[in-house]
């Protein structure tokens, strides 16, 4: 099952809004046959996969896969019908399918069939993995992952603003293959302004994020900005509040190709939570906010931010005017228990990252 799971990331960038899946074929000493994963969205299941790479010697045999074989014809047949048909003596399962269009389904065709189940295999680990896509399934919202850089005195710019750069070279290429498997990167009006970036992946990597940023009235994005001079390396979305958008200005952003979406109401608040919502709408699994204070504190005080991605320079700024990653309102008293579980820490050169699921 450690492997299905290992091989199973090999999926991710490529297979969303649909989860990462691995499956392992053994014989009845547990000896090696063949393996396969989901690779891409449409694509052949992992089950599938693994069943064609057995070459036709699964009769008899066990089928470790991380997630329940899915029940019902979508992109692709039932994996179930296929497990059924491969002849395996016994499926091992990681954790349960948490749509609602499986719910439990694929297993109770299995067993019905005389196959003998086994679920709950690691199951803490395929849980792990199958994170974003339940989030999205059972919440209709993305998956949100926080990403700042930040010297080891907690500043993510001086008190003048200046930031470039806080963070090493390896650091920032560590970035861009994080934003490659993102559907979304979203900042704020006042990253916009400060550093006219153009937020896209460089490399390229499995998906071209929808870009997204989050302003009042859109005035922080100019038309010959690297946003809008970038258009044909990715989609720029701008939000924006009800009263401002049939701007000029806005009117000469969408004529350039950006897509305006509107939301209701002056509360920033409010704005987040409609952007969010309608993200999730468009079955976008994983967005990356890489923003100033402002939003970042925004998304935590809505307890929106799932998982964090923080880069430690060894550098010190000082300066009481300086800028924290996280503003907004924040918490009244210290947290009794840690924010983050299952946290990694890697190194890039002089540089630390700190990774980890936020705990609610």
């Amino acid at each position: 099952m450690r492997r299905a799971l290992a091989i199973a990331r090999q999926g991710i960038g490529s297979v969303e809004p649909n989860p990462a899946v691995g499956a392992v074929v053994v014989d009845d000493r547990l000896q090696f046959i063949a393996e396969g994963f989901h690779q891409r969205c449409g694509e052949s299941h992992a089950e599938v996969n693994a069943i064609a790479a057995a070459g036709g010697k699964t009769q008899g045999a066990q089928l470790f896969v991380t997630l329940e074989p899915c029940s019902h014809h979508g992109k692709t047949p039932p994996c179930a019908e296929a497990v059924l048909a491969a002849g395996f003596r016994r499926v091992v399962i990681g954790c349960l399918d948490p749509a609602p269009h499986t719910a439990g389904q694929g297993i109770e065709k299995l067993r019905a069939a005389g196959m003998e189940v086994v679920v709950g295999v690691c199951q803490d680990a395929a849980e792990d993995l199958i994170a974003p896509f339940r989030k999205l399934i059972t919440t209709g919202l993305p998956w949100v992952h926080a990403k700042w850089a930040m010297t080891i005195d907690g500043r993510i710019a001086s008190h003048s603003g200046h930031s470039k750069w806080i963070s090493n070279a390896a650091s920032r290429a560590e970035v861009h293959r994080l934003r490659g498997r993102m559907d979304a990167i979203m900042t704020g009006a006042g990253t916009v302004r400060a550093d006219d970036p153009q937020l896209t992946a460089r490399p390229t990597g499995p998906r071209t994020p929808l870009r997204i940023v989050v302003d009042s009235d859109g005035r922080s994005v100019p038309a010959d900005g690297q946003l809008m001079s970038s258009l044909s390396a990715a989609p720029l979305l701008l939000c924006v509040r009800e009263a401002v958008w049939t701007s000029d200005h806005l009117k000469r952003l969408t004529d350039l190709g950006a897509e305006i979406f509107v939301t209701s109401g002056d509360d920033r608040q409010q704005q987040v939570q409609q952007l969010v919502c309608e993200l999730g709408r468009r079955q976008l699994t994983n967005v990356l906010l890489e923003a100033g204070s402002g939003l970042m504190g925004s998304f935590f005080d809505q307890q929106l931010v799932d998982e964090v991605h923080v880069f430690v320079a060894p550098k010190i700024v000082g300066g009481q005017a300086a800028m924290s990653p996280v503003g907004g309102a924040g918490l009244s008293q210290m947290p009794q228990l840690a924010s983050l579980s299952g946290l990694t820490v890697r190194r890039f050169e002089d540089d630390i990252l700190i990774e980890g699921r936020v705990q609610r």
